[in-house]
């Protein structure tokens, strides 16, 4: 996809701040972080949402959990703890229609739960 913008990322047309990267996935910083540490993980393949996930590409999200383990790992919050979140479309809050997984961490999160 010429118009997706971490399309581009994983080809190396748009700069990131890698900080985990295997033959399926990338994760790198984001450019806008909600927490000190902030980072998203994506498929190299596009796959739009959540919702397409199937058959074939359902080890895809294996393979982003695993990458999500690792990256708190790197990041040194997997014991303290983190926030791990996947938005699925527009009413879900999905701005850039690939899927994607935030990790957030670095410091006690709150919302409207707590």
């Amino acid at each position: 996809m010429d118009d997706c913008i971490f399309c581009r990322i994983v080809k190396g047309q748009i700069p990131s701040s890698k900080v985990y990267e295997t033959d399926q996935i990338l994760a790198f910083d984001d450019i806008h972080p909600m927490a000190p540490v902030h980072v998203i993980v994506i498929p190299k393949a596009h796959i739009p949402t959540l919702m397409d996930l199937s058959g074939e590409t359902m080890q895809v999200w294996n393979a982003l959990i695993g990458a999500v383990q690792t990256v708190a790992k790197i990041k040194n919050i997997d014991q303290r703890g983190f926030r791990t979140v996947v938005n699925c479309n527009q009413e879900g809050g999905q701005v850039i229609f690939h899927l994607h997984l935030h990790v957030l961490g670095g410091k006690k999160l709150r919302d409207a739960l707590n």
